[in-house]
């Protein structure tokens, strides 16, 4: 679509901030002053996995997902947003004769409000709940997450030598996630990676020992190796390109053809069946990428039927945890989602993108978006880890500690030292159940 012009900014450049938010979980967002360079993908790849593919943003311009707003130096904010979750415009402003033009290639809401940045941006995440998220949150309790510490080599004596370790330095983890890393391939969830052993007896182990078991999908993808893929390429979104990991190219799920539906919620209702009750949620961006459907919609009409899916297999009582999810299109339909990139070891991404792994990226855009927590779901800043070789643990640890959100460990137990594990067992509480 093409951008028209919907306004004006009340200020001048020169007093201006401007706040752009991020089209997904890893999208950086933030609040820039007038002529301070943001954040921009690295390369055409991750243009794909972590920002809005079909609209990049031009040089000297600024620009939002649904949500853009402009401080000036008296507090008085504008703010532009789409009207609801189901139609997210991407909103811009440019510099025109001294005047902050703002465009936008879709319908948008115009407020303006005064106090500052922060409290408009409260406000108006708690006006776009309405109708679409619940009233009130309960608390989360804490998880420890195989992640960090094991990545896709996690077998079974893993999970359960962490569950002992847990138990004797009493560290209150209600949930035990197994991650990325028990399945044979992208979009054969329920297929086992010989290397990990038995998924079914290490729930059991964990249910045994009163805990809540989770379990990783990225529920949109294929991958171009995958048994799915090969069996059925016409459940594929044609012409859809999702990315490339796991030394593969990937496809998208068509949600919308009635034979891939099926399949999806017998893959989550086979989970629930053996006893997972959380369910992480990762790349759901695939979902909505472009391209030819079974079925005319939307892209963002075909990822909320995707999440949909997704629960009725689930079932009503199962946490539904994103990741890597279009933010807006995603209001009420999950109850946990990540707000930030993921943390790494390292304090800076390799890339030099910090849409890419790493504590300053998550740092900076988990903080931007604290004020979703506990009005659209619970915030989920990412896992903790402190095991002595992360760098700039303790400022880590302080950002989670600043977080009303989900609390997961994901560092091997044994790996802590002491004062990892004071620091795990401080903060490893149940989420504020209060908006930030």
């Amino acid at each position: 679509m093409s951008f028209s012009d919907v306004g004006e900014a009340g200020c001048r450049p020169d007093e201006a901030r401007v706040f752009e938010h991020g089209w997904q979980s890893w999208s950086p967002t933030g609040a820039y002053r007038w002529g301070e360079e943001p954040p921009r993908p690295a390369d055409e790849t991750i243009q794909v996995l972590a920002y809005r593919p079909e609209t990049p943003v031009p040089h000297g311009a600024y620009q939002g997902e649904g949500l853009l707003a402009i401080e000036a130096d008296d507090g008085s904010t504008d703010v532009w947003s789409a009207a609801g979750p189901l139609e997210v415009p991407s909103i811009r402003v440019r510099e025109e004769g001294g005047r902050l033009v703002v465009s936008a290639d879709g319908p948008v809401r115009h407020r303006r409000a005064e106090g500052g940045l922060g409290l408009a941006l409260r406000e108006w995440a708690g006006a776009m709940a309405e109708g679409h998220a619940p009233s009130a949150f309960a608390a989360v309790p804490p998880m420890w997450c195989t992640w960090y510490g094991y990545w896709d080599k996690v077998t079974d004596a893993d999970v359960l030598e962490n569950l002992e370790l847990a138990r004797r330095h009493g560290l209150p983890a209600d949930m035990i996630l197994i991650d990325d890393g028990y399945e044979a391939g992208i979009g054969d969830w329920l297929d086992p990676r010989p290397g990990f052993g038995s998924l079914e007896r290490t729930v059991d182990a964990v249910a045994a020992a009163g805990k809540r078991v989770g379990i990783w999908t990225a529920p949109f993808l294929v991958g171009h190796r995958s048994r799915l893929r090969e069996e059925h390429p016409d459940w594929l979104v044609g012409g859809a390109w999702a990315g490339r990991m796991w030394d593969q190219e990937l496809a998208v799920l068509d949600v919308t053809h009635p034979d891939a539906a099926e399949h999806l919620v017998t893959v989550f209702r086979a989970f629930a069946a053996i006893g997972v009750t959380h369910f992480k949620l990762d790349y759901l961006y695939a979902g909505a990428l472009a391209g030819a459907r079974h079925e005319d919609v939307t892209p963002i009409a075909a990822y909320r039927r995707g999440l949909e899916l997704v629960r009725e297999g689930a079932g009503p009582d199962a946490t539904l945890h994103g990741c890597g999810a279009p933010m807006l299109p995603s209001i009420g339909l999950v109850d946990v989602m990540r707000v930030s990139p993921d943390i790494a070891p390292t304090l800076h991404p390799r890339s030099g993108d910090i849409s890419q792994p790493s504590q300053l990226g998550a740092r900076l855009t988990g903080a931007a978006r604290e004020f979703l927590h506990a009005r659209w779901w619970v915030n989920d800043p990412d896992c903790l880890i402190v095991r002595p070789d992360v760098e700039a643990r303790q400022e880590w640890a302080a950002h989670i500690a600043a977080s009303g959100g989900l609390r997961g460990s994901s560092d091997p137990i044994a790996a802590l030292d002491d004062w990892g594990l004071e620091t795990t067992r401080r903060l490893l509480v149940p989420t504020a159940t209060e908006p930030s």
